[in-house]
């Protein structure tokens, strides 16, 4: 069954005429990308040649996904925005709340009894407001949306960094705030600024041990976690053509560990299968119709370096298996120069876990060909050295995996199945033993391996590679074991070699699953009620956040100074934090907790100047809201990279920050500042950054002035009384303007709905 197939059908008849119509106001032959960026504009925008990388664009996505953690703080705001059924189809998806500790069935019931408030809110909102909901052990939100709601030339936002998977399946499909689905879900413009455009021309063929995820491992490593920042990179090539759905799925997910905006693959033969493989036959037989549409445009082809702003090209033929990390997912070492490379750096050598699955990998392809390893092990009589565990992407991949024997086969040699569900990829995994923070090394097929991520443990290296060879180290036990050259010593002493990896793209059965996991939202949810208890600490009811005043920022307080990477996830952690995505207060207070001050180095201590103690950053927060004192902080480069979450801009935000202050952002982080009533902005010169001071009180000089395009000027006052003057670019326009002086876009939303 195709879902909401009325919706395609409409967007697929008027296609190929928007993409005409693009053409001529463009004044050129377009890339994929833009074909359908330019098909989705907001009824009230204005068709013109769109600068890249300049132009602020009103898009009209056509669906809208949310997974619980951020859904809670979405739909919480949604609650306020006084409408009373989405505009666009939308839906839930319960897969972060589900901790991974002894297997799938044990941890699904714990998660049950645990999130029950959660749950029933999520149900219930949904019920209401018109929201398919995939309740817990249903499988992981990019799994099902490709499975089930991806299609190509479509174009959707989700609350979570790795919306970017449905580009497997051509679509636009990004990473978006809460605040951002509250718009589009409101019936309202969706803004972004119109995205740079990457080629990542594919030649050749994967071969022996090498998987599509070694590709994105390889870009990832060419253009860093900040390279893509502002573009969406399209595949195309021979190569491109020769991968599955679901491996294009793979590349296109990870390319949130660049930056990009999204990433996509042309329509073609691999997408089709896949559709018709997952019951949507009629979708397929659709895009089958405009098939010449949906892809870059000839002219593209021949002369890449003419329509793209950068091109690399990758000849598959040549590329060889690796591993990025760790502690940075663009960190590249081919697995032939591992052994090398971590005698050089101390890196730990002993494998001690190995973990395959999540949202990146975890199709029926992926599990297939990781099984065919674990196979041999067995039918070679090796010894397991590493534990070993399996997470499913969907309640449909398991269930056919499971039927067609490949979880027998992971059982044999001593694998464990964890939930459909997100578990140790963000956090939700109660390893035995990490509390003891000892130095190891797992390897894993998440996208994913900064400190503490996958286990809380600062001393866990983690390393990201293809779930074969993550199975094939797992096996060996030791991290620069080469499957393609080395051998392994089996229980009778007689050396061996692993066979390459074999699978199948499609099950040749078919999919097959008996409950999916779906639950329908009622058609008429007037009646329904959405109950929040005053008590909860699961859950708060949101206030607003107040306006302007439309005076300078003065008497401000640094909060702090954050050295090197600040991440999301160093913002607003994950893992035990999950519970508290629906209470701001609550959540708030692990506020900037894994920041690292630049003043002494060390995380969650920074200096309050109202007491003159060193204390934890939210306590200080506090007591400066308290004493109704602004605060500011300052960053480094690309700073709030990761995860999408909102919260780790609503978070500051509802304890007083009023600034950030950095030498770059991630694309995301920067448009959920500015939605939340926040400042973002960037130092005009990055070496200002060394000039600021523990103990500074900040003064805006000059923000009774703000307007696009004029850069702000800020003084900074040090405890001697000396003062430096610091100016700070912003990339606010007239419409992100309003949200600061309503004091949020939500506030703005409810102004123009009265």
């Amino acid at each position: 069954m195709t879902f909401d197939f009325d919706m395609i059908k409409n967007v697929y008849a008027d296609f190929e005429n928007r993409v005409n119509a693009a053409r001529e106001y463009m004044g050129r032959p377009l890339t994929y990308s833009e074909k359908i960026l330019c098909s989705h504009l907001f009824s009230t925008q204005k068709p013109e040649a769109f600068k890249r990388g300049e132009s602020y664009v009103d898009f009209a996505p056509d669906r809208v996904a949310m997974q619980d953690a951020t859904a809670q703080m979405a739909l919480l705001q949604f609650m306020q925005a006084g409408k009373k059924k989405v505009a666009v189809p939308s839906t839930v998806h319960a897969d972060h709340l589900i901790q991974a500790r002894v297997g799938a069935d044990k941890d699904l019931v714990e998660a049950e009894n645990k999130n029950n408030e959660v749950y029933q809110f999520l149900q219930s909102v949904s019920n209401k407001y018109g929201i398919g909901f995939w309740k817990a052990g249903a499988g992981i939100i990019h799994q099902v949306v490709l499975e089930n709601y991806a299609f190509p030339g479509g174009m959707m936002i989700g609350t979570d960094s790795h919306t970017v998977n449905a580009g497997g399946l051509g679509m636009v499909a990004i990473g978006v705030g809460g605040a951002d689905a509250v718009d589009v879900m409101a019936g309202m413009a969706w803004e972004l600024k119109f995205p740079k455009m990457i080629g990542i021309k594919l030649t050749g063929k994967l071969s022996g041990w090498c998987a599509p995820k070694d590709i994105i491992l390889k870009v990832a490593g060419l253009l860093t976690v900040k390279g893509g920042t502002g573009a969406i990179v399209e595949y195309f090539g021979e190569g491109a053509e020769s991968l599955s759905c679901t491996g294009k799925g793979t590349i296109c997910n990870m390319g949130a560990e660049i930056g990009a905006t999204t990433s996509i693959f042309a329509y073609d033969k691999s997408m089709s299968n896949y559709l018709r493989s997952t019951h949507r036959a009629d979708l397929a037989d659709a895009a089958d119709a405009i098939a010449s549409a949906l892809r870059p445009d000839a002219e593209v082809y021949a002369e890449p370096e003419k329509y793209y702003d950068q091109v690399i090209e990758i000849n598959l033929d040549e590329l060889e298996p690796a591993l990025n990390g760790p502690f940075s997912p663009d960190l590249y070492t081919p697995i032939s120069k591992m052994k090398e490379i971590a005698e050089k750096n101390g890196w730990p050598t002993k494998v001690e876990v190995g973990l395959i699955g999540s949202c990146t990998n975890s199709s029926y392809e992926d599990i297939s060909r990781a099984a065919s390893v674990a196979k041999q092990a067995k039918d070679k009589n090796l010894e397991v050295k590493a534990e070993y565990t399996i997470t499913p992407g969907s309640e449909q991949v398991r269930f056919t995996v499971e039927r067609d024997g490949y979880l027998d086969t992971f059982a044999e040699i001593g694998g464990k199945v964890f939930a459909n569900a997100c578990g140790p990829c963000i956090g939700q995994w109660a390893r035995e033993g990490a509390e003891k923070q000892e130095k190891n090394t797992i390897v894993h097929s998440f996208n994913r391996n900064f400190s503490k991520r996958a286990d809380g443990n600062p001393n866990t290296y983690a390393f990201v590679g293809s779930p074969e060879l993550v199975t094939a180290l797992a096996i060996a036990g030791d991290l620069t074991f080469n499957p393609a050259t080395d051998k392994l010593i089996n229980k009778d002493g007689v050396e061996v070699m692993l066979d390459e990896p074999q699978g199948y793209e499609l099950p040749t059965r078919g999919f097959d699953v008996e409950d999916a996991g779906f639950i329908a939202p009622a058609e008429d949810g007037s009646n329904v009620e959405v109950i929040v208890a005053p008590t909860s600490d699961r859950l708060q009811i949101l206030e607003a956040f107040p306006a302007w005043d439309g005076k300078n920022i003065s008497g401000a307080k640094l909060l702090i100074k954050a050295f090197g990477k600040c991440t999301t996830d160093h913002i607003s952690m994950a893992g035990p934090w999950l519970k508290y995505r629906g209470h701001l207060d609550n959540i708030s207070n692990n506020m900037l907790i894994g920041a690292v001050n630049a003043f002494n180095m060390e995380t969650n201590k920074v200096k309050n100047e109202l007491s003159g103690e060193y204390t934890e950053v939210p306590a200080s927060a506090r007591a400066y809201k308290a004493a109704g004192v602004p605060t500011v902080v300052v960053g480094d480069e690309n700073y709030g990279e990761g995860s999408s979450r909102e919260h780790a801009a609503m978070e500051p935000r509802h304890l007083g920050v009023r600034a950030v202050l950095v030498k770059s952002f991630a694309r995301i982080h920067e448009t959920n500042l500015k939605k939340q009533g926040m400042l973002a902005l960037t130092f005009a010169d990055k070496a200002d950054y060394d000039k600021i001071q523990e103990g500074d009180t900040i003064n805006f000089l000059d923000l009774d002035q703000f307007a696009p395009a004029k850069p702000l000027t800020l003084e900074f006052v040090h405890a001697d009384g000396s003062k430096d003057t610091i100016v700070a670019n912003h990339t606010y326009n007239e419409g992100q303007i309003e949200w600061f002086k309503a004091g949020s876009a939500l506030n703005l939303i409810k102004q123009q709905s009265k």
